[in-house]
């Protein structure tokens, strides 16, 4: 029972978005309408009817009838059938406040547990600050009665109206706050943990002091507008806004969401029934027409990034590798649609110069090109703006044997999987993906049900292991059956200059090839960050001309599940609600057309003994101390990496190499850097349609064994390189060696068979040591444009001798169906 009403808070919020900006300006404009005209007579069901004939509200000044009882309740009902039919009347048009509006409400609930944990929680403080929002809140409900009253005693029609029209807004949005309230049952911040998981028990989501004040001081603001008056009306609501945070007695999100709810109702009263006779202001349209074509620059357009465990990846690498792509950057992914499409049109004109569009590649083409034909459409100047549900999956796992779940420490039978959770017996993901863009907006939504069966505990024996290589105490690793609805990826990104600002909870892929690089992977479910990402490569004057284009990336994010931190002599934890962040850095230049190489570095900081501040954050660039110690600035590691395209090799390799260290400035003149590998053969001799990849890779460095496991560890952050148990990187983990193998053959552009190898060893004298190989065969077929049909199985075997003397076999098996309903093109 409980996934359908999960399912309910993005259908809530879609529904609310809509609700408030579906109309069409155009047909609902400021000035006065006349009551009688023939545009404007009853319809014959006894509705009213606005210019164009759409039904079930009031354009202003229609019924300006403001009295109390019958007429009253009579405009509150529709008032709320306007509401909930608006929906209805959605056009691509209002994508320009619904995109954002969504997306930047999506990312507030991201981190709404980190903001209110900023907050001082000093009881002085937070009594202040609900005396205020109370005191602030019934200020208003009296303005709103009072202007009644007063009016009805001295014959002042406007200001009873004003009093009228207030209270009528209130309690339309009061109504839909509390309704939500009951729906949403989100805890507020000073209950629990505060971490604000919704449908556990409460009424936070959402504020209704926020709602209250907005919409009298909406109405307010409109009926007498004068800038003092405004200024007051909005000012006072403001203060009754951020007290509720403050007072930790709502979210961030919450009040966001009750203060567009009543300025919406405001608006939405005021516009149905205010009498322009007696004064007030015209609202102004929300989506006001553009008169003429302008032109539209593509470095300006939003445009969401397209999922790192896409099937265009592969499409768009293989490419690359044939050399019809020169400036494809493998170091830094995810790219957004628009840099995809981007470089689809370079592939494009190499394809027609050497007349090559009939082959392995034109077919290639010709898919990608499907798929981003409305982003070919806007580098050449259309409008930026739309939607789509990009698709719709389901993968049905089943696990024959006791699987590795610990990378960190052992090793995992299924990687680069984005966290998700996965135990003995059956397992599921049902989800989709969708986006939309909206001129320099664009959203990203991945939302999945997640069902895992529960995990028993390691043995006793095995915690003390773990606890002992680690300096920790031991903690039951047990997990209970996982049955819940996830929002996997979801981001809000603004572009200018092709320069990409996004925030939401995001994955990254900092490193060529396929395997997982060092730095940062989808192996660990996405985190929420801010990015600064150069979607497209740029020149630098001078430096270009030896370095060639240059790509870079900047994110700030906050980790889960970290369970011990250690700082200036206490060890913190098992639950740490004041989690660590991580910041990361990378650039990437392309000197020629064939090598592209790139350095990197992340951080991480914060947490018990640590706060967030800005000096410490830029301490994490140049300070060093002791691990653990009060001068500690965090735990750094650094990357460098390239990728070589080999020319006038007739099967077309492509040769690259990744590499790790911690706590040094960079790889390059390093004595004990991690080593990864790889390469790329895109064709085999005589078998066009067979790639293989190869890749071996190390962090059981030589000459390091007087400190085991050191790679992805440190001494302040004890739970590692990791979130939520999963290490951010690659699957190799600490102390080990190994690599993997793929030889696909490809039946058609979008259909493969694979198959794959993998093997891990970990020296012995980091928690005794093991090994695991693993053999794996999986298969992708387009049965139809819109329908794919995915299978695989693999069979491991793994030896810890820590976790179980005599080592383990284990079989994994998943089937898979994915609609893409956005290569329905009309």
């Amino acid at each position: 029972m409980c996934v359908p009403r999960i399912v309910l808070v993005p259908a809530l919020l879609a529904v609310l978005t809509s609700g408030m900006w579906a109309q069409d300006e155009k047909q609902n404009t400021d000035l006065p309408s006349k009551v009688g005209s023939a545009a404007n007579q009853p319809a014959q069901n006894g509705s009213i009817k606005n210019e164009e004939g759409t039904e079930g509200w009031l354009p202003l000044g229609e019924d300006p009838e403001n009295r109390l009882v019958s007429p009253f309740l009579k405009h509150i009902a529709m008032d709320q059938k306007q509401f909930w039919i608006a929906p209805t009347h959605f056009t691509v048009k209002d994508l320009k406040w619904i995109a954002p509006f969504t997306g930047f409400t999506a990312a507030l609930i991201a981190s709404d547990s980190w903001i209110s944990k900023q907050i001082p929680n000093k009881p002085g403080q937070l009594k202040t600050s609900l005396n205020v929002s109370d005191y602030a809140t019934y200020s208003f409900i009296g303005l709103g009665a009072g202007s009644f009253l007063l009016g009805k005693m001295s014959h002042n029609d406007h200001l009873s109206e004003t009093g009228l029209l207030s209270g009528e807004a209130a309690i339309n949005a009061a109504g839909i706050t509390y309704l939500l309230k009951e729906i949403t049952q989100r805890p507020r911040p000073n209950v629990g943990s505060g971490n604000g998981v919704f449908f556990t028990g409460g009424n936070s989501f959402t504020s209704e002091h926020s709602a209250l004040a907005w919409s009298i001081a909406s109405v307010w603001a409109h009926e007498y507008p004068g800038t003092l008056s405004q200024i007051l009306a909005y000012g006072l609501a403001s203060t009754v806004t951020i007290t509720r945070v403050t007072a930790q007695q709502h979210f961030s999100s919450d009040v966001f969401v009750g203060s567009a709810l009543g300025w919406y109702f405001g608006r939405q009263v005021y516009r149905a029934h205010h009498d322009p006779e007696l004064g007030g202001t015209a609202w102004g349209s929300l989506l006001p027409d553009e008169a003429g074509d302008k032109p539209r620059n593509p470095a300006n357009m939003g445009s969401p990034y397209v999922p790192i465990d896409s099937w265009v990846y592969p499409l768009l690498e293989r490419l690359a590798a044939l050399g019809y792509i020169k400036t494809a950057y493998l170091g830094i992914r995810p790219w957004t649609r628009m840099e995809c499409a981007r470089m689809l049109e370079e592939a494009g004109e190499r394809l027609t110069d050497d007349c090559g569009e009939n082959g392995e590649a034109g077919k290639m083409y010709a898919a990608l090109q499907t798929e981003f034909a409305p982003e070919t459409g806007r580098l050449d100047g259309a409008q930026n703006l739309g939607a789509s549900l990009d698709s719709v999956y389901t993968r049905g796992t089943q696990i024959s044997g006791k699987p590795l779940r610990d990378g960190y420490h052992f090793g995992q039978t299924i990687i680069n999987d984005y966290g998700r959770p996965y135990g003995e017996g059956f397992n599921n993901v049902t989800g989709f993906t969708s986006h939309a863009v909206a001129g320099p907006f664009s959203i990203a939504v991945q939302g999945e049900y997640q069902h895992a069966p529960a995990v028993a505990s390691d043995p006793l024996s095995v915690l003390d292991a773990i606890a002992f290589r680690d300096n920790t105490l031991p903690l039951s690793n047990a997990t209970s059956a996982v049955d819940r609805f996830r929002l996997l990826e979801s981001s809000i990104g603004f572009k200018f200059s092709n320069v990409e600002f996004s925030f939401g909870k995001q994955s990254l892929w900092l490193g060529p090839g396929e395997a997982g690089p060092f730095l940062f992977s989808d192996n660990a479910e996405p985190i929420p960050m801010f990015r600064i990402d150069q979607v497209s490569p740029v020149e630098i004057p001078i430096v270009s001309r030896i370095l060639g284009p240059v790509r870079t990336e900047f994110f700030l994010g906050r980790l889960d599940g970290q369970h011990w931190i250690f700082s200036d002599g206490t060890l913190y934890g098992p639950r740490i609600d004041n989690q660590p962040f991580i910041h990361g850095e990378k650039i990437s230049f392309r000197p020629t057309s064939n090598f592209e190489f790139g350095l990197g570095v992340t951080a991480l900081f914060g947490g018990p003994g640590l706060p967030f501040t800005w000096h410490n954050f830029l301490r994490t660039f140049y300070g060093n101390s002791i691990p653990g110690a009060g001068g500690d600035p965090g735990d750094r590691r650094s990357t460098f990496e390239f990728s070589y395209r080999v020319p006038y090799v007739r099967n077309y390799l492509t040769i690259y190499a990744d590499s790790l260290v911690e706590d040094e400035i960079s790889p390059l003149g390093s004595t004990r850097p991690s080593m990864r590998m790889g390469m790329y053969f895109v064709q085999m001799p005589k078998v066009p349609k067979l790639d293989l990849r190869m890749e071996g890779v190390y962090t059981d460095v030589p000459g390091q064994k007087a400190s085991p496991g050191f790679i992805y560890f440190n001494s302040r952050y004890r739970s590692g390189y990791t979130n939520d148990g999963n290490l951010l990187a690659s699957w190799i983990g600490r102390q080990g060696r190994g690599g993997q193998g793929w030889a696909t053959y490809w039946l058609s552009s979008q259909s493969k068979i694979q198959l794959t190898y993998r093997r891990q060893t970990v020296d012995h004298i980091f928690l005794g040591g093991g090994q695991l190989n693993d053999f794996g065969a999986n298969c992708e077929f387009t049965v139809r444009p819109t329908l794919t049909i995915d299978g695989a199985i693999q069979y491991e075997q793994w030896n810890f001798p820590v976790l179980q003397p005599n080592g383990h076999t284990d079989v994994v098996a998943s089937v898979g169906f994915t609609y893409h309903p956005n290569r329905i093109r009309k």
